[in-house]
């Protein structure tokens, strides 16, 4: 049987299908066979069949049933143990992206780490005279209360948003589901390009069954502020409402 075990998972509703169409027309052929043999005893004048021919047809036709009733159960429990492999591989493989979701925003550089680079971005555009914007994201999981899920569905929009970065560009978690995009060299119209590919990436992710709302709000320097304490401090107050969503289970 090692040479029909060879079943394609890619292929494995074609295989089902094949499998019933081969049962279907087994049982018309065997069904078809036995109303020949019986017909002329029902309908004609009687035939008898005996001696070897008879022992031959009858042992045959047995062999015959049995072989395919094997073949068919064999062909059925492999397709049902395929099928519970792709299932528990299915479902391995989105815990491991629910858990990598989770740990992108442990990992994520924090408040902190996002003043340290904020200070030398705004050194580097002022001696280069150079604009610096930010993005500060607010992400609102919807539909969920489960505290993992909350992370994941925050680590996956925050995957999307990397996504779209630029190579120059780094994102900062500056407290729980709000995220700051520093843009060097950026002015304000390029960081509103920006943002506008955040909000589609965004908004593709929330037409999942996972929806996550959000908002997006620009800060350039020096349009909006002339110092980095100024964006630091409007990047504290963009989003003064926002609710703690990851609070401890």
């Amino acid at each position: 049987m090692h040479f029909f075990d060879r079943i394609d998972p890619l292929m494995i509703e074609r295989r089902h299908a094949k499998l019933w169409m081969l049962a279907i027309f087994s049982i018309v052929i065997l069904a078809s066979g036995i109303a020949l043999l019986l017909y002329p005893s029902a309908f004609l004048h009687p035939v008898a069949i005996s001696g070897p021919a008879m022992r031959t047809m009858f042992f045959s036709f047995c062999v015959l049933s049995a072989l395919l009733v094997s073949y068919l159960i064999d062909r059925h429990v492999a397709i049902e143990e395929l099928r519970r492999r792709l299932l528990e591989q299915e479902s391995r493989t989105s815990n491991l992206i629910h858990q990598a979701s989770i740990d992108l925003l442990d990992i994520l550089p924090n408040f902190e780490h996002f003043q340290d680079r904020l200070a030398m971005e705004f050194r580097r555009a002022t001696l280069g005279l150079q604009p610096l914007s930010l993005i500060a994201v607010l992400l609102t999981p919807r539909g969920l209360s489960d505290k993992d899920e909350l992370t994941a569905a925050c680590g996956d929009a925050v995957k999307l948003i990397i996504q779209r970065l630029r190579r120059e560009d780094s994102i900062y978690q500056l407290r729980e589901g709000v995220f700051g995009v520093i843009l060097p060299g950026a002015s304000t119209s390029v960081a509103g390009r920006v943002a506008d590919r955040l909000a589609q990436g965004l908004q593709g992710a929330s037409e999942t069954a996972h929806s996550v709302s959000f908002e997006l709000k620009v800060i350039n320097y020096p349009d909006h502020a002339c110092s980095a304490r100024e964006i630091e401090n409007l990047a504290r107050s963009a989003f003064p409402l926002a609710p703690v969503l990851l609070q401890a289970a």
